[in-house]
């Protein structure tokens, strides 16, 4: 009977530790979720950046930066290499893709261009040059909504649908996406991360996506050369006619100030 009792009892200990252990687990496990949840907050970050004209690599905002860094996203490249990663936004076509693309092989570069899905459905010929040219394709989603007012399944629909439209059409995989309108936060970049892709942000861009009120040549140009720096992500809109006319000269004039354009799998 004596030992019943102290079996009973042993028992009895090993039950309470092992609930003390599944509590303390239990408690561990939620305060890890609660991490996680106050980490991906959804709080809308709008990409801009502030120029010096002096050749330094830009101020992105520097809480902007390490957001987009933390998830892999990438902005600027080595500030003590001399290079250029040329990328375009493409949300339509406005007549001036086929003379940039004329350009860009004429000059040996190799550009990004960032592509909706209104792009591939009405030029398909277009991307289809582009891949052929040896140019990446990178996503710009659908339809060009602000990735913080959507959901997890919105974005995934969002990015996936036209990269199954690319993959379809021309064999070809998609692995870097540019947010519509500049603007993400740290759930959507986790999101598109879960997804398969780089985010790319910018560190050189200006106003020529209005086609109604186009920057004067000699001044875009201006501008854009006196901004060159080490490991600049140049963003360019493929609807500019000023920037169709320019960027020749601009090209050819970074090449003589020792700038190398790179493609971005070149990235470093």
């Amino acid at each position: 009977m004596k030992k019943l009792k102290q079996g009973a009892i042993i028992l009895l200990i090993i039950a309470i530790f092992s609930l003390s252990v599944i509590q303390a687990k239990t408690k561990e496990t939620e305060i890890e979720t609660s991490s996680t949840t106050k980490e991906a907050s959804n709080q809308k970050i709008g990409w801009g950046i502030k120029r010096d004209d002096n050749h330094e690599q830009p101020d992105v905002g520097s809480n902007n930066k390490k957001v987009l860094e933390e998830n892999q996203g990438i902005c600027l490249g080595n500030k003590e290499k001399k290079n250029i990663y040329l990328t375009f936004d493409e949300g339509y076509e406005a007549g001036y893709t086929p003379q940039l693309l004329s350009t860009l092989k004429e000059n040996q570069v190799k550009a990004t261009f960032f592509i909706t899905a209104h792009f591939v459905n009405t030029q398909s010929d277009l991307v289809k040059q582009m891949i052929d040219e040896g140019h990446i394709i990178g996503n710009h989603t659908v339809n060009h909504k602000s990735m913080p007012d959507l959901t997890e399944e919105q974005i995934r629909k969002e990015v996936m649908e036209l990269h199954q439209v690319i993959h379809e059409k021309f064999n070809y995989e998609m692995k870097y996406i540019r947010p519509p309108k500049g603007e993400y936060s740290q759930s959507s970049l986790q999101a598109t991360n879960r997804l398969g892709y780089t985010t790319v942000m910018w560190s050189f861009a200006y106003e020529d996506w209005n086609e109604d009120k186009q920057p004067d040549e000699e001044g875009a140009k201006k501008k854009i050369l006196d901004n060159l720096h080490n490991g600049e992500i140049m963003l360019l809109h493929g609807n500019s006619k000023t920037n169709t006319n320019i960027l020749a000269s601009v090209i050819q004039e970074a090449k003589k100030e020792g700038y190398e354009f790179k493609s971005l799998d070149e990235f470093e």
